[in-house]
């Protein structure tokens, strides 16, 4: 899959609504979030958004590069809300469980559609996935980080622990359709983490 400048996605057009890229963008993140990328054609992404098949060439180059674009969103996406969720918060251990209270915020607005990395990981099984990579490796970064500042023995190991729990709690929630995993998840990631 090719991938995308953000270059692409950040411009509007002299009317004031925004640029195709950008449209494109917001529609496959909708549509991709919502069905699934493979149930998703690019007809559909095109005709909800309002784009020409050229704009799509020029921008994304295909309907795989329109994926590697909606994938680093994510990323960026997410990346912001933890940040923004945790930038009054001093305590590691609080800044760890924010991963899960974020989650708990989110997944019943978003019908338990469980991890969107998961899910296009799933949907893409012969291709490692260049954003699923990163966020996962951002994820284990800063878990590991936090441990490591709440005085933790071992805290790439214990960093992996906890995003496997997170990683389990965000399917059991999809699979129960029920916030409850990922409570049982924060749970059990509070108990693993040092005292501090």
């Amino acid at each position: 899959m090719a991938t995308t400048t953000e270059s692409a996605v950040s411009s509007a057009d002299r009317r004031g609504k925004p640029a195709p890229a950008q449209r494109l963008l917001d529609t496959a993140t909708t549509l991709f979030a919502r069905h699934g990328i493979r149930a998703v054609g690019i007809d559909r992404v095109l005709a909800e958004s309002g784009v020409a098949r050229a704009s799509l060439y020029s921008s994304y180059g295909s309907k795989d590069g329109l994926v590697i674009a909606y994938l680093e969103h994510l990323d960026r996406r997410d990346r912001a809300r933890w940040n923004e969720a945790v930038a009054e918060v001093a305590d590691p251990a609080d800044r760890i469980l924010a991963f899960f209270d974020l989650a708990l915020a989110s997944a019943p607005d978003r019908g338990f559609r469980g991890c969107q990395y998961a899910n296009a990981a799933t949907e893409f099984p012969d291709e490692a996935l260049a954003p699923v990579i990163e966020h996962r490796r951002w994820m284990l970064d800063t878990l590991t980080d936090l441990l490591r500042a709440r005085g933790a023995a071992d805290a790439v190991v214990l960093a992996r622990r906890i995003r496997l729990i997170y990683d389990g709690a965000l399917a059991g929630s999809k699979l129960d359709h029920d916030a409850e995993p990922l409570r049982l998840g924060r749970a059990i990631a509070a108990e693993l983490i040092p005292p501090g």
